[in-house]
């Protein structure tokens, strides 16, 4: 059986099928619904678009779903963020009065709707509460200011022009003109705070109060604001069908009803007209555990499978965590537009985007002061940001890619999954601290820190990840002879790893020489560099050259495979190094990595900074779960390491399925289209 839709986007929502619980296609006609037995169709809510395929269910009897967003839908609104949450209703859809819902019909029932939830419901509803999260989360508080005339404040929620809850809700736009002047009558002597729809905020819409005045008893309350910073201050609410009042109730603050939103007529709320269907009594907590656990389904953020509130709830309020890092602006200096496109999630804000320049003197013009940021690709920004930096009080941020990045090499425009942020320095760079050396040298590991530590790295190498993994998952082939296997993976000699953190050898085929010497007898296998091998990057070495001190040279085998099948890796700064200790094989280093200098490499160079022991799952832990970054893609968020390797997984699984793997190499003349079309999509995100 599976559900069909005639709507596209429906269709092609992000983990809706895994909410239903069926695959969902979307239909071109009604003919083609009717030759599928078992069809269900599916539309949203009680849009005007839903009226022919109901129409078309209800004349040869097909199951009709209604769907709709969930209580706790996403951190940002429907144009930018999937909803983690739907309803999904055979029968209505809550915000219908006009008939019945799945979720009226329980509420009605004489089911305890308590059963079965345990303690869950209190302490879902605590954090949503102590969290102040709603259905949409990316609204900054409201600054206390807004409410300094004392006395009773009264709160009238108004709602857009139209809104379907409005006229489904058994209300109108008189309701709204009502509920004013009933407030006002009712609360002679208290401010009445009218908060305007942030769409209505945004010029957008229109709201059935945009025309009130302020007066010395009237406070319009225009500005974008979280509804829970709002209810903390306020003594008594009027809604008309506002969800908002709902949420009113879970913090314990009366609420008038004009019209007959879901929750009302259930004993809750002061409703001020009827509805003969709703006779039960029921508490808020019954209310709340119907709607948000029987009524809702959740998206697990990172699995991207059926989950449960707690995941949505853990998620929203990481989103709300990662976006109040930086209180200022971020002005990002330098990065090519091509790179702007890819990093800017990483940086902005809805509410604050990204600033991008060209050059130091271009973000002087914007005067940053003190609480904004300064970003710059790499370790060494020039001396004209470091100067600004310096002068205006501004942090300076460092960006770098992750360590497992993504399906595919930034130089061929892959948006990466992972990236690092640092305001010391970068954990590339050993010629001074960094946030990362910090952590390792200072961060009170865990238990869960551990525990997730080992979960990231067996995924990691159950999976066969590495930083980029795009190479072909061959065994290689080579004749060993039963003799030890030392690899040494090749660098861009130009890296900036190398440069920073290599204080002898510096080059590949010193690397090579260094590796046979210390091995005189172990079968050494080199392996280049992929963005030397495609002249993307510097740090060839002919053929015969390597052959004088390597006996296989590895071009077609990944990385992770020779890792695999080797006993003992020399490094100069590589990554794969790190890959290799995931891995538990033994590490020869000949700069200073960040992996290095902890007590689980061979160390050839010193870094005096680093007087820690740790065990692998604390490096870990450091590396991956505090100093990296994560960004989904398809959910447009923030995520956790754990999260983003799971989506690499899935991304490379379905191009190896759909043969395409090899096509994410770019050619050089691929590369410059590509450039030219992200000039295109990113110009005007430059400021000149």
């Amino acid at each position: 059986m599976s559900i069909g839709t005639f709507s596209r986007p429906i269709a092609e929502l992000p983990g809706l099928a895994a909410l239903l619980g069926e695959p969902v296609a979307p239909l071109r006609s009604a003919n083609e619904a009717l030759q599928q037995p078992g069809l269900k169709l599916a539309g949203w809510g009680f849009r005007p678009s839903t009226r022919g395929p109901r129409a078309l269910a209800a004349k040869h009897g097909l199951p009709f779903i209604g769907l709709e967003d969930g209580f706790l839908r996403s951190y940002g609104t429907g144009r930018d963020h999937p909803a983690l949450s739907v309803v999904v209703d055979p029968e209505g859809i809550y915000y219908a009065a006009t008939q019945p819902s799945a979720l009226e019909t329980l509420l009605a029932s004489q089911a305890n709707v308590l059963t079965g939830v345990g303690a869950t419901y209190a302490r879902a509803r605590q954090r949503i509460v102590s969290e102040g999260l709603s259905k949409y989360n990316l609204a900054p508080d409201l600054e206390p200011g807004s409410f300094l005339r004392d006395g009773p404040r009264i709160l009238i929620v108004d709602q857009t022009a139209g809104d379907a809850s409005v006229e489904h809700g058994l209300a109108s736009a008189a309701s709204f003109t009502a509920m004013l002047a009933a407030a006002r009558r009712e609360h002679p002597d208290s401010t009445i705070y009218i908060k305007t729809h942030p769409e209505v905020s945004r010029g957008v819409k229109r709201g059935y109060l945009s025309d009130v005045l302020e007066d010395e008893r009237t406070v319009l309350l225009r500005q974008h604001a979280s509804p829970a910073s709002v209810l903390r201050h306020m003594d008594r609410v009027y809604v008309v069908t506002s969800h908002m009042g709902f949420e009113a109730l879970l913090h314990g603050i009366p609420v008038t009803c004009f019209g007959m939103p879901w929750y009302a007529g259930w004993g809750c709320t002061d409703d001020r007209i009827t509805c003969h269907r709703r006779t039960r009594a029921r508490s808020v907590d019954e209310l709340f555990a119907a709607a948000y656990l029987h009524y809702t389904r959740y998206l697990n953020p990172e699995t991207h499978e059926r989950g449960t509130i707690f995941d949505v709830i853990d998620w929203l309020s990481h989103q709300r965590r990662m976006h109040q890092r930086c209180a200022g602006r971020t002005i990002a200096i330098g990065y090519r537009r091509w790179k702007a496109e890819n990093v800017k999630a990483f940086l902005g804000h809805p509410n604050r985007p990204v600033l991008f320049v060209r050059h130091a003197e271009a973000a002087a013009k914007l005067t940053p002061l003190p609480n904004d940021r300064l970003v710059v690709w790499g370790a060494t920004p020039n001396e004209a940001v470091a100067s600004l930096a310096q002068k205006s009080g501004a942090t300076l941020m460092r960006m770098e890619d992750g360590f497992i990045r993504s399906v595919g090499l930034g130089s061929d425009f892959v948006p990466p999954h992972s990236l690092v942020i640092d305001k010391q320095g970068l954990y590339f760079d050993a010629r001074k601290p960094s946030d990362l050396e910090q952590i390792l040298n200072t961060h009170a590991f865990t238990d869960d820190d551990r525990q997730r530590a080992t979960f990231v790295r067996e995924l990691i190498v159950s999976n066969s990840l590495t930083k980029y993994n795009i190479e072909p998952t061959a065994q290689p082939s080579w004749q060993r002879s039963g003799r030890r296997v030392v690899l040494v993976p090749g660098q861009v000699e130009d890296d900036a790893s190398i440069k920073f953190g290599c204080t002898g050898i510096r080059d590949n085929l010193s690397l090579l020489k260094a590796a046979r010497q210390a091995c005189p007898d172990a079968f050494v296998v080199y392996k280049p560099h992929p963005d030397v091998m495609v002249r993307n990057r510097t740090g060839r070495v002919h053929r015969i050259d390597a052959l004088r001190y390597a006996d296989a040279i590895e071009t077609d085998v990944s990385i992770v495979n020779c890792i695999d099948a080797a006993d003992e890796i020399h490094t100069m700064t590589s990554l794969s190094g790190f890959d290799a200790l995931l891995r538990g094989k033994h590490v020869v280093v000949y700069g200073s990595p960040f992996y290095a200098g902890w007590g689980l490499t061979e160390d050839r160079q010193i870094v005096a900074r680093r007087d820690r022991r740790l065990t692998l799952d604390d490096l870990v832990a450091g590396a991956m779960l505090h100093y990296a970054t994560y960004w989904d893609w398809t959910l447009n968020g923030f995520t956790t390491a754990e999260g983003a390797i799971r989506q690499i997984i899935s991304t490379r699984e379905r191009l190896i399925a759909e043969n395409r793997l090899a096509s994410v190499r770019k050619t050089y003349l691929q590369r410059q289209l590509h450039k030219l079309r992200l000039w295109a999509k990113a110009g005007f995100l430059v400021t000149r």
